[in-house]
């Protein structure tokens, strides 16, 4: 089951507690991951040492998957997600354009298998905060196919 997974690390951070004898050191990772088919996943993970930092998120990560609708290799229909103060802004691509964004967003996207996007980060550059509003975003997409039944008509009675 491991081996179908990517994952990627986002941000690691170390945080120091002081304490009488001095700093106490521990870390915090922040990870993405997906196997590059549709589903994706984030988590983060605290701990006194780096591997078992990123070993905890990967464990959150797994357990929080969630399901991507995709067409071909691009997002359904734009969409803007938002989490806090970070809004980032996903809008599908033609095929061949490639990822288009920059860090946090790039991670998520390339793990969940999505190859042609278009995105605009604006408001927090916190990477977590990112992070969630990408998530946020990608849980509001919808296939035309789910839009029609939902609304009880067919495809051809929507789009003519």
């Amino acid at each position: 089951m491991d081996k179908e997974f990517s994952e990627k690390l986002i941000k690691l951070n170390r945080v120091a507690k002081v304490v009488k004898g001095g700093r106490r050191f521990s870390f915090s990772a922040l990870v993405v991951v997906g196997d590059r088919n549709g589903r994706v996943g984030y988590g983060y993970g605290k701990a006194n040492d780096v591997s078992e930092a990123i070993r905890k998120g990967v464990e959150r990560a797994k357990r929080g998957m969630i399901e991507v609708p995709r067409q071909k290799q691009t997002i359904p229909h734009r969409v803007e997600g938002r989490f806090k103060s970070a809004n980032v802004l996903l809008k599908p691509a033609a095929p061949g354009t490639g990822i288009i964004a920059g860090g946090p967003v790039r991670a998520v996207l390339e793990v969940g298998g999505i190859n042609d996007v278009l995105s605009k980060s604006m408001g927090s550059q916190n990477a977590v905060n990112i992070v969630k509003a990408v998530f946020q975003g990608l849980s509001e997409l919808m296939q035309a196919r789910e839009v029609a039944q939902n609304r009880g008509k067919t495809l051809k009675d929507m789009w003519g």
